[in-house]
This record gives structure tokens, sequence and C-alpha cells, in this order.
């Protein structure tokens, strides 16, 4: 039986990877990244306990500031929108996973991502939920390592499974916001990072021709239509 350090977040998709790996053979050691609500923590230490996983918490907050929530911060006043969690997973998540599976003796680390790692390399995972790209950073020596148990499922059928396991967690919904910023709104997560409020200022057309006002900058990516408080008989991207 190899050991198998697994990012446990409480979710549905953690839970079933552990049932899927504890049912393929392996011993499975729960890592929680304590980085952002306390209720957060309470439920993936509620969902170990009840699943009789043992879970590990470690306190990342520290390694998330200086690598992930600085260089996003940095990266949206410069007009860029960047995806944290292309950051957060090589310089935080499986560097913490896999320095606990060095002091374990544990040869292989798991996620619940939907993806493939075969032979060192990365692959898609099903279309209707692939987050291949969320790994793209990884190195060779890191995919080897990488088991991912939910890389044939689509979501719809790992929450089925988790019906069919009587997981607790099976109808908890996904977090579709960044771990640091609970409630979505990336720009007051910025006002309250840099102590200072958005700027607004003027739409301007092509032509130079001032068509309206934004709330500043950062609330705004490239390609965005919505929103935009703009009336105009075309649309405006």
């Amino acid at each position: 039986m190899s050991k198998v350090v697994l990012g446990f977040s409480g979710g549905v998709d953690s839970a079933v990877s552990a049932v899927l790996l504890q049912k393929a053979g392996h011993e499975v050691h729960g890592v929680y990244l304590d980085n952002a609500e306390e209720s957060a923590r309470l439920d993936a230490v509620s969902a170990a306990e009840r699943m009789g996983i043992a879970l590990t918490v470690i306190d990342v907050k520290r390694e998330l500031e200086e690598n992930v929530c600085r260089p996003f911060t940095e990266a949206y006043l410069r007009g860029e929108t960047p995806n944290p969690c292309i950051i957060c997973n090589p310089s935080v998540k499986f560097r913490t996973l896999i320095a606990v599976a060095d002091r374990i003796d544990a040869e292989l680390v798991a996620t619940g991502h939907y993806a493939r790692a075969e032979n060192g390399t990365l692959y898609k995972g099903m279309p209707s939920n692939d987050q291949s790209y969320m790994l793209c950073r990884l190195t060779p020596d890191e995919v080897n390592a990488l088991l991912l148990p939910l890389a044939p499922y689509k979501k719809t059928e790992v929450r089925a499974l988790a019906e069919e396991l009587g997981l607790p967690v099976a109808r908890k919904p996904d977090s579709m916001d960044i771990c640091f910023i609970p409630d979505g709104d990336y720009a007051a997560f910025l006002e309250r990072y840099t102590g200072q409020p958005m700027q607004p200022g003027n739409f301007v057309d092509e032509q130079g021709h001032v068509i309206g006002r934004h709330k500043g900058a950062a609330r705004y990516t490239i390609g965005q239509r919505k929103g935009l408080g703009i009336s105009a008989e075309t649309r405006l991207f």
C-alpha cells in the first residue's frame, strides 16, 4: 500500500478523491491549506473526521501573501487579468503537499483537479470541466508524483458518486471564488490591499471620443461587454 498526500478542502471533489484513492489501495493523508475563513477550515476538519481520514492543517497565509496575493495585485494594477490558481499551484499548494509527502515518506501527492497526469505529462480532463490549465506550471517531476483520481469523471458524475457513497458533502455548493477573495469582489480586495480607492476615468473610443465613465480600470477586463454602463447602437467590448 502506497502513501498518498491528498490536498483536502472538504468539498465534494477532494472527498470523492479520498474515497477513490482508498479503494485503489492507497493510504490517504489529507492536508488542508489554511488560507481562508475559519468556517472553511472547520468544514474540512469535520468532513475528514466523518470520513475517517487523518488530516493535517497547515497555515499557508504567509506563503500565499508573498507568492500569490502580491503578484496578483501587481498584475491587476498593470492592467492584466491574472489567474491566481495557476500561480498558487506550483508556488504554494504543491510545494506544501510535496513537503508533507517528503516528511512522511509518501511517494505520491493527489488533488481533486479534473485533468490527467501520465508519465510526467499533463493532459486535459473531461471537456465539460477540464482544469489542466490550472496545473500548467508544474514540473515533469511534480506531475510524475501526481495522482488525479477524478480524471475520467465529469463533475455531474462526481456529484452522483458522492451521493451513492453517502458522503456528507455530496450537495455542498462549489466555491467559484478565489480563496483569498471569498466574496468575489476583486475591486474591493484591491482597494483594501493597496489602501487606495479605484480611480475613475473615461471610456474612450478609437477616435479619442469620450463615450462614458468607468469606475476604475481594475473593475474591468479585456473583452468585457456587460456592465460597462455605456449606451450604444453597436456592441462595445
